[in-house]
């Protein structure tokens, strides 16, 4: 807080004329006053130039810069992976289909699939957050229905095309309508509905939840590039810099 103190601004005695005219005066008082209200804030900007009270940077965005984080289980024949298997770069995702981040996130990663080839695989992993429900765990249980019925491919295109149609935030797909999706997607529609309604897979989307809540996940997206984990919707450049890095050991 600035100095209350009061500041005394002392104006040397004029001599005015005799003909001097109240308006002058009236003016000459207002200069003072203009002087010493000028005087003040300069001090109180030097004041807090020093002690940082003021004049600081503003805020920055946050840097999307990879950070340490604790280690997650290694990729196996049971995830999902989308690319080349055999790849340098693996980016393990954490992610929730009713997050809205999650949903504008899901190209950013077909984009960097797309650009760098064999390069880069890409495995999604479950983290449906408590308050995206009843969508997130039910819907995050059909895809592993879909996969054990239609396969890897399979699981794939049901993730897209949840992720195309849901408008997120818990209710955005009804989950009367898994049935339906995975039958367009030419998974048998009632083996599907026998294996999402007796919860065959709550235990597995549940223990995702636990590794990547270990690892340092906290919300989605969360995705791991060679093990650095990057939070958050990030743009494709920031991965570019990690990725780029990665490739380049």
């Amino acid at each position: 807080m600035p100095n209350s103190s009061k500041r005394t601004i002392t104006i040397p005695n004029l001599k005015l004329p005799k003909n001097t005219t109240p308006v002058l005066v009236a003016l000459l008082v207002i200069a003072a006053f203009l002087i010493g209200t000028m005087y003040t804030k300069i001090s109180y900007l030097e004041k807090g130039a020093t002690t940082g009270t003021i004049a600081q940077a503003p805020n920055q965005p946050n840097q999307p810069a990879a950070k340490a984080a604790g280690k997650i289980k290694e990729v196996t024949d049971k995830d999902h992976v989308r690319g080349n298997k055999n790849a340098k770069v693996t980016l393990v995702e954490y992610s929730d289909f009713e997050c809205p981040f999650c949903k504008t996130f899901h190209p950013t990663m077909k984009e960097i699939l797309q650009t760098y080839g064999d390069k880069v695989r890409w495995v999604y992993r479950h983290y449906p957050l408590p308050f995206h429900n009843p969508g997130a765990q039910k819907q995050a249980e059909a895809s592993e229905c879909v996969a054990e019925l239609g396969g890897n491919d399979k699981f794939w295109e049901f993730t897209d095309k949840i992720f195309e149609r849901t408008t997120s935030n818990g209710n955005g797909f009804p989950i009367a309508n898994l049935g339906p999706l995975a039958a367009e997607i030419g998974v048998n529609q009632g083996q599907f509905q026998s294996c999402l309604d007796t919860g065959k897979y709550t235990k597995l989307v549940e223990g995702q939840i636990a590794d990547g809540t270990q690892a340092g996940v906290s919300g989605t997206p969360s995705t791991f590039v060679n093990g650095q984990i990057v939070v958050g919707a990030q743009p494709f450049a920031s991965f570019k810099t990690i990725i780029d890095a990665e490739l380049a050991k």
